[in-house]
């Protein structure tokens, strides 16, 4: 089963888009599912409200922060890279998707959905995939 795949097992059983997207990636993060779960739990639904940010987002910036992160307490220097990095996948989905805001994707003001939660987390998934350089 491929990351697409088992992010969209993840979402049937319940996991919100962040959750989807970040359990994925389990094995580049070197963490549990159990600790992956809770610790993206209130990133879905844009941020638990539909105002924020897409949960398929911003679990796509957690899974970087965990990889890209150098983990320095007493010097944190991997921040801009990490923020650049985010960025630049944040632009690839926008072009994508029309958006990175949940509301605006869902439509929930215009009436026109830009892409359903399931084409979300893919569209996450795969992009990470590609800065990873994995196949699919």
């Amino acid at each position: 089963m491929n990351r697409v795949e088992k992010s969209m097992e993840f979402h049937k059983k319940g996991y919100n888009c962040a959750q989807a997207v970040v359990c994925s990636f389990l094995d580049k993060m070197g963490i549990s599912e159990k600790d992956a779960f809770k610790i993206s739990e209130a990133l879905g639904f844009g941020d638990s409200d539909s105002f924020g940010t897409c949960g398929a987002v911003s679990g796509m910036a957690l899974v970087i922060g965990m990889v890209n992160s150098t983990a320095n307490l007493e010097k944190p220097d991997s921040k801009a890279d990490t923020y650049r990095k985010v960025r630049e996948l944040n632009a690839k989905f926008r072009a994508q998707n029309g958006s990175t805001i949940c509301r605006e994707i869902k439509g929930m003001d215009t009436g026109k959905v830009l892409r359903s939660c399931d084409g979300c987390i893919a569209d996450a998934v795969r992009l990470l995939c590609d800065y990873f350089g994995e196949e699919l």
